[in-house]
């Protein structure tokens, strides 16, 4: 996880956090690795609380996490990679090469496949020991943690989308 993905999650995850958070996205800090591991904990913390689970249902959780987000974190990142490449062969208008349009647009449909390849087996993992109010449950909170960091993310760039870019595309 980066420091900056560290910073946006703790400020997410906890208000007492978030104060010294923010400080620290401003300035680089020399406690990283204990604000990770605040973040960590905090989030454990949350995800057991929400979902009510176990001890032996929490370290199942976490088993299954550190085996699929590094993946599913690989796929959204080349995904905001082939969008960003999308959009700006797109601002070139009539001068847009179209094999790479095109190819661009394959490589985002078969990014969309392998990402949704991967929830499908994770889910397919998750329901063996969490039932599946408790899937939803995370599902949901997965989602809000989502949500509540593009909003930081947007904030901190200053209300600028992920594109860089307000208003409608151009034609």
């Amino acid at each position: 996880m980066s420091f900056r993905n560290a910073i946006v999650a703790a400020l997410i995850l906890s208000p007492a956090l978030g104060a010294g958070a923010q400080q620290a996205a401003d300035k680089p800090a020399p406690n990283r690795a204990a604000l990770e591991q605040q973040l960590r904990e905090r989030t454990a913390q949350i995800t057991r609380t929400r979902l009510g689970l176990n001890d032996a249902q929490m370290q199942q959780l976490e088993r299954v996490n550190g085996r699929f987000a590094p993946q599913l974190s690989s796929v959204a990142t080349q995904e905001r990679d082939a969008r960003r490449q999308l959009r700006q062969q797109m601002m070139a208008g009539n001068q847009a090469d179209q094999a790479r349009v095109s190819g661009l647009i394959e490589t985002s449909l078969r990014l969309q496949k392998q990402r949704i390849a991967l929830i499908e087996a994770e889910q397919k993992e998750l329901a063996a020991f969490l039932t599946p109010v408790q899937r939803a449950r995370y599902i949901a909170l997965q989602a809000q943690f989502r949500n509540r960091a593009e909003q930081l993310s947007r904030q901190n760039s200053g209300g600028r989308p992920r594109g860089g870019r307000r208003g409608p595309p151009k034609g």
